[in-house]
C-alpha cells in the first residue's frame, strides 16, 4: 500500500493530538469494521473552532486524516467547518489508498459529531449536521 509523504508525515508527527479538559464540543465515531475510534475535542468561542484537539486509535491513514483534518479546522468559524468534507481532507493529505478513504469519512464525521454535541449544549437544535452524518453511512 502506497502512502502519500504527507500522510507519512502526518502518522510519525501528528498534530493536535490530546484532549482538550474544557471542550464545549466532543464527538466519538467508531468503525467497528475497522476498529478505528477517534474522538474529536472542540473548544469554541464566538462561533470560532479557537482549539481543537483529538484521540485516535487506529491505522497510520486514521491518525493522518484526524491530524490533517484538525489543522484544516482550527482556527475556522463553524459555518467553514461544518463544509469540511473527507474529500477535501484526502486533497490535504495528497491522496489516501482507495481502501482508507473511510478513515477520510470518520474524521469528517467526528467533527461533525463534536459541532453537533457543541450546538446541543448550547440549546440549538443539531438537527442539519446529524443528517450529514447518516447520510455517509448509508454509502457502506
Amino acid at each position: 500500500m502506497e502512502y502519500s509523504k504527507k500522510v507519512m508525515e502526518h502518522f510519525a508527527n501528528p498534530h493536535n493530538v490530546g484532549v482538550i479538559e474544557d471542550a464545549n464540543g466532543v464527538g466519538e465515531i467508531g468503525n467497528a469494521k475497522c476498529g478505528d475510534i477517534m474522538k474529536m475535542y472542540l473548544k469554541i468561542e464566538n462561533d470560532i473552532i479557537v482549539d481543537v484537539k483529538f484521540k485516535t486509535y487506529g491505522c497510520a491513514s486514521a491518525i493522518a486524516t484526524s491530524s490533517i483534518a484538525t489543522d484544516l479546522i482550527k482556527g475556522q468559524p463553524i459555518s467553514e467547518a461544518l463544509k469540511l468534507t473527507n474529500k477535501a481532507v484526502v486533497e490535504a493529505l495528497d491522496g489516501l489508498p482507495a481502501v482508507k478513504i473511510h478513515c477520510s469519512v470518520l474524521a469528517e464525521q467526528a467533527i461533525k459529531a463534536a459541532l453537533s454535541d457543541y450546538y446541543t449544549r448550547q440549546g440549538i437544535d443539531p438537527v442539519p449536521i446529524v443528517g450529514v452524518i447518516e447520510e455517509h453511512d448509508h454509502e457502506h
